[in-house]
């Protein structure tokens, strides 16, 4: 499951693009690209039937993983919104020391950004207001519940090490961000690698100590939605 995300996430891209191919586009892997805010609920599609296969094999209700606890909603919701504003300098910091370690500069560059296929991003009208409204409402749980939930807290136990645990999922975790979109430029790969390592790896211990995934949900949240917001042309 700590690699399942990642793998799903190529394979939809890989259906993408030949569904383009038989289009006759000409560029069918460049063409799918652009659409990573569309396709991302097929991922999470897959990988919420995945988990709910591994959730059954353990006796329990894919449901029960969220640990949700309604009368405590409005309260982690403020946790989350403090996490947001705590966690922010990260995000920030390593975007400019990846930056930094692979582009030699601490500004953003065009090449970074992929631009027209991760960021600068041309959709169709109902494509922009699906990726500003359906995606990340069920990217960002999906991605908490797998790799915090089920993943991170599963493997703390059969490791017996916290910081084995943090550094096997951070890595998967950080990885995924690296293929989605794939763009075959290994030094733009790098760089979003790097870029999301020490995030995914706060998160991490930030859930390992409190348990408390809706507060970390309702962080996630508005993550998600200012990365569509800002990779897409409005």
């Amino acid at each position: 499951m700590t690699t399942a995300r990642t793998s799903l996430i190529v394979f939809v891209q890989v259906a993408v693009a030949t569904v383009f191919l038989i289009r006759g586009d000409p560029a069918p892997w460049r063409a799918q690209a652009p659409w990573w805010t569309v396709y991302a609920t097929l991922v999470d599609f897959g990988c919420l039937l995945l988990l709910r296969r591994q959730a059954k094999r353990e006796g329990i209700r894919l449901i029960d993983l969220f640990g949700m606890d309604r009368s405590r909603l409005g309260r982690e919701a403020l946790w989350g919104l403090l996490y947001l504003v705590a966690l922010f300098p990260v995000l920030a910091g390593g975007s400019k020391f990846a930056g930094w370690l692979v582009y030699g500069t601490t500004q953003l560059v065009p090449a970074m950004l992929a631009p027209g296929l991760l960021s600068d991003r041309q959709l169709p009208h109902w494509a922009v207001v699906y990726s500003l409204s359906v995606f990340w409402l069920v990217w960002s749980p999906t991605e908490e519940v797998i790799y915090q939930a089920y993943c991170a807290a599963r493997l703390q136990v059969l490791t017996g090490n916290t910081w084995a645990t943090v550094m096997l999922v951070g890595f998967w975790w950080a990885f995924q961000h690296s293929v989605f979109p794939l763009v075959f430029d290994w030094r733009l790969i790098v760089f979003r690698f790097l870029q999301f390592l020490p995030l995914v790896v706060i998160f991490q211990l930030i859930y390992l100590r409190t348990r408390r995934l809706a507060r970390m949900i309702m962080m996630h949240w508005p993550m998600d939605l200012f990365a569509a917001v800002l990779t897409l042309r409005l």
